[in-house]
């Protein structure tokens, strides 16, 4: 059988001879049929060796990738289940330190943000449970010692909880007060911060049968108050328009200065040089840029609920219709364009396009720019 095998092999690679013409010479070449055996073998087994190979490291790399990930899902399998069963049946006071220090890491994370709570909050604004979370613990001492480390750390988070929406409430009253102020209503600016609102109705609740623990719930609504009222100030004209030497026309009855007649000023007159840089007064968006008759070159910034403020007689305007700016940004330079004497700013504050005296808004400034400094430091996600 062997021999009758070799022999159909080498009828496969049967002898051959080849000639070749050198210097006028003719040489043959004999190849046997065991040297073409020879080197298709070698042929044959190199090429098996790449399959060999390639199969290797498809197969491996298959392999690592199924074993990491494997052990992904074993991790958090453990962070899921496991280490928290081990915890549990370890004892509640392991899963109690865990849980304070959660708490301590909460409390940091928020006064880290926000500053540490002041000592001196009001305590009207929201129900002190303080009294009744220790009688709650006690009760349960007694009842049940294996939790009472479970309930003190309730009794603290919740206490958190009050003094964080005491924080709150102290917050919006001194927004309110610096609101009203300049004569404004407080109410109006918290209505307008919800327009253009929507969305999907997402529930939150705190308790496992979908209900929300009334100290979150009032948390949750003194923190979109003291937001909404934050937000209003912003946009109150409390900035000072430029950094100017005095104001040299009042607000109201004025002897015009080119007529010597009475007439009325609508806005506060303030001298400086040329090419001075102007400010807006508060955060807002440009409504007009261009020319008034009278006012000259002028810009024009809206900060919603009818208020506008007018800025006038610019050598040259640096802002554009529709741009949105904060207090501070540089919307202009000082001229004397329109109907003026010299170089100056006209600053005009109007509500509902009927002009007010600004003074009122920019003697509020101090006030404002702690209530801001503050705010900056203490926003709690606007």
């Amino acid at each position: 059988m062997a021999k009758e095998a070799l022999a159909r092999v080498r009828s496969w690679f049967p002898e051959r001879e080849f000639f070749m013409r050198s210097q006028g010479q003719v040489r043959f070449i004999r190849i046997s049929s065991r040297l073409q055996m020879t080197v298709a073998g070698g042929i044959a087994a190199a090429v098996l060796l790449w399959l060999v190979v390639m199969a290797a490291t498809l197969l491996s790399t298959f392999t690592a990738s199924r074993d990491r990930t494997a052990l992904l899902e074993r991790e958090a399998a453990v962070a899921s289940a496991e280490s928290r069963v081990a915890k549990y049946r370890g004892g509640l006071e392991g899963v109690a330190d865990d849980l304070n220090r959660r708490q301590d890491f909460i409390e940091k994370a928020i006064e880290g943000t926000i500053g540490e709570l002041p000592k001196d909050l009001p305590q009207g604004t929201v129900s002190d449970s303080s009294g009744e979370a220790q009688k709650t613990v006690r009760k349960i001492s007694m009842e049940l010692p294996e939790a009472k480390r479970l309930a003190e750390v309730e009794a603290r988070q919740l206490a958190f909880i009050e003094r964080l929406t005491r924080f709150a409430d102290a917050r919006s009253a001194q927004a309110e007060t610096a609101i009203r102020r300049v004569g404004l209503n407080p109410a109006i600016l918290r209505a307008s911060s919800r327009e253009g609102q929507g969305g999907p109705l997402i529930r939150l609740f705190t308790d496992s049968d979908a209900t929300v623990d009334p100290r979150f719930a009032r948390l949750g609504a003194s923190l979109e108050r003291m937001a909404a009222l934050e937000k209003g100030l912003r946009r109150i004209p409390n900035t000072l328009p430029a950094s100017l030497e005095y104001i040299s026309s009042g607000f109201g009855y004025r002897s015009d200065p080119f007529t010597g007649g009475p007439a009325f000023h609508a806005g506060l007159d303030f001298r400086g040089p040329v090419g001075a840089p102007i400010y807006a007064a508060a955060a807002g968006t440009v409504s007009f840029v261009g020319q008034r008759q009278g006012y000259g070159n002028v810009v024009e910034v809206s900060h919603g609920n009818g208020l506008m403020t007018r800025y006038a007689h610019m050598s040259r305007t640096e802002a554009r219709f529709g741009q949105k700016v904060e207090a501070g940004s540089e919307i202009g330079k000082i001229g004397n364009t329109g109907r003026s004497t010299g170089p100056h700013l006209h600053f005009e504050v109007r509500i509902n396009d009927r002009p007010v005296n600004p003074r009122p808004f920019l003697e509020a400034n101090r006030h404002v720019q702690e209530i801001r400094a503050g705010s900056a430091a203490h926003r709690i996600g606007e």
